[in-house]
């Protein structure tokens, strides 16, 4: 048999044609299909385009289309939209563009061959169109992905770039992409195109979804933005045109959001940036750029050691060191403990020879380091030369060094508990000073319980410093439930919104794992104060905060935390969170016990 018998009234019906059983048949019929699909004006080609749709998702790699002109049909299908108007407008044909460009992006993500076979069917000139806005932001989003994808590749990179419009397009579009989506789709429910609703939900949701939608693809228009600069970021012939000052200090902020967590996003293309030294000459110049990067550096954002990256990079080069050292040091400082973290498997010994080598290169360099930044990098080098001669000293000595820091950390605990917190912030330095480098559970406790001392006496900077080390010297590194609390308070204070959020998500994630019953979950309840704090930052972290501040679409009296004009009493979340963790921080512990046990319980201070 031949074929399979059907009852479609259309010839040439790509489905039928597809059950053509014959292959050396289905393949002629389809690839007469993709020559002659452009120049007809038949109802119901979005059919076979949105089934072309599927399979090039499902099977990217499938070389089958790819022979017979599938790249040549979905160009002209783009033109035949760009030009004829009254055509694109036709039945169902306004979807059409979008699945065309879409498809090209899902066979060039994995295959450079394919790749290169797109090039030479002129794929780019209307994609390039696509991407001016010549349609609407929707096309734009498949139009930069599929850009992307064929900038990846060394051999099809420079057909791209022989389009000189496109870098400067992709840096307007991820300024301004979440403001476009904004505007042109969230803001006015009423005013949304059907065919965006359809194809943001297939159908299967109404208003709400849709929003939530718009959220994620305008969150992956700034990304596949980002990935199509990124590409451009690796040739220095292109960082001039990259690296002005008003992106940089923007780059920081683009973070993909809760929706696009799988992207590095704006510290990806960073990360690139100060791999060349042209790059990290720019960088350097901004100093909000660098405040940014160690505050990513500081969280438990996953692209955190992208911001250690780039600020080792910007301390090792010679030409920019002077320019951000007394900036970057704290935070190198903070994470020298830290172990493992990425590509990096002992980050804190790669932080201290780096730090070292530029307290050594300091007296030769155009700038000097501060008096304070000097101080804390010999601290740091002390406390490692320390632990080298706890490696030869008598286990009696180590025990005798112990017991001195428990007596004092007990009367830190004494001070805390009747009120004194500066005292017992001043016991816990104590404590530190003396118990030995190696007992890293110890010490961690002691930082984490400095840590609250920070918070309640309004300290958030020198909270944020010992939180981040007390994770640090945990293991896993940033999964210490109470400093990873600690932080997102003190991050809050200081209205870090996003740092403050991914900590306290990671809070309640370490509790609902915990087997202590001070933190575990009760019949999985989210505890309400952290509850309210993630409700408040996920208003001040919205994507689309910016843009509804802008547009009018949000009410905003002076406070910040309301992003959606919703009513919020962030002075009783405040109230409550710093009563909570002072009441919780005042009971009762054996810490005698605790030490004895090589410190695997937790002490009087962690109950907040």
């Amino acid at each position: 048999m031949d074929k399979v018998q059907s009852d479609c009234p259309y010839p040439g019906c790509f489905f039928c044609v597809m059950k053509e059983a014959n292959p050396s048949k289905r393949r002629a019929s389809v690839l007469k299909f993709f020559r002659e699909l452009p120049s007809q004006d038949d109802d119901g080609q979005v059919l076979p385009i949105s089934g072309l749709w599927n399979t090039a998702m499902a099977h990217p790699n499938d070389p089958e289309f790819i022979n017979l002109g599938i790249f040549e049909c979905m160009a002209a299908l783009i033109w035949k939209g760009l030009k004829n108007r009254r055509w694109l407008a036709h039945d169902q044909n306004i979807y059409i563009p979008y699945y065309a460009a879409h498809i090209i992006g899902s066979y060039t993500m994995n295959m450079e061959e394919f790749a290169e076979r797109a090039v030479r069917a002129g794929v780019i000139p209307p994609l390039v169109e696509l991407l001016r806005g010549r349609l609407t932001w929707v096309e734009q989003r498949v139009a930069v992905r599929a850009l992307g994808h064929l900038a990846t590749y060394p051999s099809t990179f420079p057909a791209v770039a022989d389009h000189g419009e496109v870098l400067e397009l992709a840096i307007q579009l991820a300024s301004s992409s979440l403001e476009i989506v904004y505007s042109h789709f969230y803001q006015f429910v009423d005013r949304r195109l059907g065919y965006h609703c359809d194809l943001l939900t297939r159908g299967m949701g109404g208003a709400e979804m849709e929003s939530r939608k718009a959220e994620e693809w305008a969150s992956q228009l700034q990304c596949w933005s980002l990935q199509l600069i990124n590409c451009f970021a690796f040739k220095p012939e292109f960082l001039h045109d990259i690296c002005k000052a008003d992106f940089l200090i923007k780059l920081p902020g683009m973070w993909g959001g809760l929706v696009n967590e799988n992207s590095p996003a704006g510290v990806g293309l960073l990360r690139t940036i100060c791999q060349s030294k042209v790059g990290r000459g720019h960088v350097a110049n901004i100093p909000g750029t660098i405040d940014a990067l160690c505050n990513i550096a500081r969280s438990s954002d996953d692209w955190q050691y992208m911001a250690v990256d780039c600020l080792i990079w910007l301390v090792q080069d010679a030409s920019t060191c002077h320019k951000v050292i007394d900036k970057v040091a704290p935070t190198l400082i903070d994470l020298a403990n830290i172990s493992t973290l990425g590509d990096y498997k002992k980050l804190g010994d790669t932080i201290v020879t780096v730090l070292q080598e530029c307290m050594q290169q300091s007296g030769s360099s155009r700038g000097t380091i501060s008096t304070q930044t000097k101080a804390e990098i010999d601290e740091l080098l002390r406390s490692k030369q320390s632990l080298k001669l706890e490696k030869s000293m008598p286990k009696e000595d180590l025990h005798i060094k112990q017991a001195a820091a428990l007596v004092v950390k007990l009367e830190g605990n004494s001070l805390f508990s009747s009120g004194n917190i500066e005292g017992a912030a001043e016991k816990y330095s104590e404590a530190l000073a003396l118990c030995p480098m190696k007992s890293k559970k110890e010490r961690m406790v002691l930082y984490s319980n400095r840590a609250q001392c920070y918070l309640l006496l309004q300290q958030p900077l020198a909270a944020i410093s010992d939180a981040t080390r007390a994770l640090c010297l945990h293991s896993p590194v940033n999964r210490h439930a109470k400093s990873l609390w600690r932080r997102a308070q003190a991050y809050d204070m200081l209205g870090f919104a996003k740092e403050s959020l991914l900590d306290a998500i990671l809070f309640i994630n370490e509790c609902s794992q915990s087997n202590d019953p001070d933190l575990s979950l009760k019949q999985n309840k989210v505890p309400d104060y952290a509850e309210r704090l993630v409700k408040k930052q996920m208003r001040a972290a919205w994507l689309f905060r910016e843009a509804a501040l802008k547009h009018g679409g949000v009410h905003c009296d002076g406070d910040a935390s309301d992003a959606f004009g919703q009513e919020a009493d962030d002075s009783e979340w405040e109230t409550a969170s710093e009563s909570d963790a002072e009441n919780d921080a005042r009971g009762e512990a054996d810490d005698e016990t605790e030490w004895k046990n090589d410190g695997h319980q937790e002490d009087f201070c962690e109950k907040s």
